[in-house]
């Protein structure tokens, strides 16, 4: 709508004459000098505004928006769109600076942006004194995030040296992990220790949980097969009995592939069997975007989609943030839904994820090759 067309009595409230009042101008893609967004300021001189003009405590702040696009290589003179509004309450992206991972205790190649963990957050409607789990929780962003909202949290995965906070450093110029790196001292780092209720090792495709709903929100990141590998406990091999001399010692058992397909198959068999109703699992599903449609999202019978997202990877990847909410409680037959539905060869395609994705890479690289034949690794 255009600043003509809009009710001058919607206006007026905030127009008056014993009232005071700044404008600020903020562009995106572009910086514009002092000058600019003076001028700027008094193109707005049509609209009628009748009070004082205050900078430094003004009772009423307008904003001008500008968007110039998102290539840092082609600036367009005038903007795209702009938008214009009163301001009512600042967000929260302080959050992403003081809680960014550079600065985190506890950190591995695959910890979740904080931005994202946020994002992920705020979909799952998280809130004070919700329960939530991540069965793949890795070094834990997911319920760092959780916990700044008040939420109590917990989560299993299959790597033992990442649950205990052992072996090599992630982190530059570290070879390995100090003493107290892992997931708890990141929720003491920021204060939300008393909100942590534990993380075990377990492996996602054998759930250790009573068949009861227990959470309020599911959020997670599931391994694609890049950074980290898709495995679970098995053997291909017949069960073999202990041998009498058998020391009693604890054992991991023999691991095997677990394919994308069979992996978010079990993450919303689980999320419908163990979620509170109303409840939602928020994760991430990759991508190969040529092959892409709507119908290889994998749905549930008491699932209910909420929202679909994408986040660009590469030219040829990216990844989906899914959210879903339970509409219904489990029926026997519900858990072998996905085989029934005509869309599991669909589903079944997201196995060929880590394939698609290093072709995609060495076809990338083939044409840069050709392109700067000069240039050597």
């Amino acid at each position: 709508m255009s600043l003509l067309e809009y009710p001058a009595e919607k206006m007026a409230p905030y127009l008056q004459k014993n009232s005071t009042y700044k404008i600020n101008v903020y562009t995106f893609n572009k910086t514009l000098v002092f000058k600019d967004r003076i001028e700027k300021i008094d193109a707005l001189d049509f609209l009628p505004f009748k009070g004082t003009v205050n900078l430094k405590d003004p009772e009423h702040i307008f904003c001008l928006l500008e968007d110039y696009g998102s290539d840092p290589y082609d600036i367009p003179e005038e903007p795209f769109h702009m938008y214009f509004g009163r301001w009512i309450a600042d967000g929260q992206r302080e959050l992403i600076r003081s809680y960014s991972v550079k600065k985190r205790h506890f950190i591995g190649n695959t910890s979740m942006d904080a931005g994202l963990s946020f994002f992920m957050a705020n979909h799952a409607k998280v809130k004070a004194d919700d329960l939530v789990y991540d069965p793949f929780v890795g070094t834990g962003s997911l319920l760092v995030a959780c916990s700044r909202f008040g939420a109590y949290v917990c989560g299993t995965d299959i790597d033992y040296n990442t649950i205990h906070g052992v072996g090599k450093a992630s982190r530059k110029n570290q070879k390995w992990r100090g003493p107290d790196e892992n997931i708890r001292a990141n929720l003491r780092q920021y204060g939300t220790e008393s909100l942590y209720v534990d993380v075990m090792v377990s492996d996602a495709s054998k759930t250790v949980w009573r068949k009861n709903a227990q959470f309020d929100a599911i959020v997670t990141d599931p391994p694609y097969g890049i950074r980290e590998s898709t495995r679970r406990t098995g053997s291909h091999k017949d069960i073999i009995r202990p041998t009498e001399d058998f020391s009693g010692e604890s054992h991991v058992p023999v691991s095997m592939a677990y394919h994308l397909s069979d992996i978010f198959a079990d993450l919303l068999n689980f999320a419908a069997l163990h979620l509170v109703l109303g409840g939602r699992l928020v994760y991430w599903l990759p991508i190969y975007r040529p092959e892409y449609c709507e119908e290889m999202v994998p749905l549930h019978p008491c699932l209910t989609l909420i929202s679909n997202c994408e986040q660009t990877l590469s030219s040829h990847t990216s990844r989906r943030l899914l959210t879903m909410e339970k509409t219904k409680e489990p029926e026997d037959s519900d858990g072998l839904a996905h085989l029934a539905d005509p869309r599991f060869t669909l589903y079944q395609g997201h196995n060929s994820f880590r394939e698609k994705y290093f072709c995609g890479l060495t076809k990338k690289n083939g044409k840069d090759s050709k392109a700067s034949p000069g240039n050597k690794d």
